[in-house]
């Protein structure tokens, strides 16, 4: 079963918004065979210009699911979010249970009807296969997150990783959508 942990910035989580939220995640049951024990992250947050953002994270084991919308209306953007979930299951359910039937030909992530669009439509979809076209290869260099950012920035490029002169562990910055700069630190 997945649960709902519904947390609200600048707005009250009302009964009406949970059982919403509630009722749009739990349809995302369906893709699965044993419906995972999990925990969906809801985050809701509203800004001064009336518009909402909506966040829904549901970490699995082997698979998160991850999506985020911005709406004036956030009954609207929790729709258009679990429509984007259901995507991702879609179009990752084939690759994921391959992967889990390589490690145990008896475990299935995701439900077998393939053709199923969650409407009970039958629609064709055909395996994408990931293609990488090019591989670098690179030696880290010991550096802070400042020095990164600067190298990242050279190079033009969205992200850059680097040996971490602090931590002394492998680190990554990049640029996020708001044009800021983050940092993922590796264990």
């Amino acid at each position: 079963m997945i649960r709902c942990e519904i947390r609200g910035e600048n707005i009250e989580v009302t009964d009406a918004i949970r059982s919403h939220i509630e009722e749009k995640v739990g349809k995302l049951e369906r893709y699965f065979n044993d419906v995972p024990n999990t925990h969906a992250h809801v985050n809701i947050k509203t800004y001064n210009n009336k518009q909402g953002k909506v966040e829904i994270t549901i970490p699995m084991k082997g698979l998160t699911l991850r999506a985020e919308e911005r709406h004036d209306d956030l009954y609207a953007a929790v729709d258009l979010i679990v429509d984007k979930l259901e995507r991702q299951i879609r179009k990752h359910k084939t690759k994921i249970n391959r992967k889990f039937r390589e490690k145990d030909p008896e475990l299935e992530m995701f439900r077998a009807a393939e053709n199923d669009n969650g409407n009970g439509d039958a629609t064709d979809h055909t395996d994408e296969g990931i293609e990488i076209v090019r591989t670098k290869e690179f030696t880290l260099k010991p550096m802070d997150s400042e020095e990164a950012v600067l190298q990242m920035n050279m190079l033009g490029h969205d992200f850059f990783v680097f040996n971490d002169r602090e931590t002394e562990g492998t680190s990554i910055v990049y640029r996020r959508r708001d044009g800021k700069y983050a940092v993922i630190e590796t264990n």
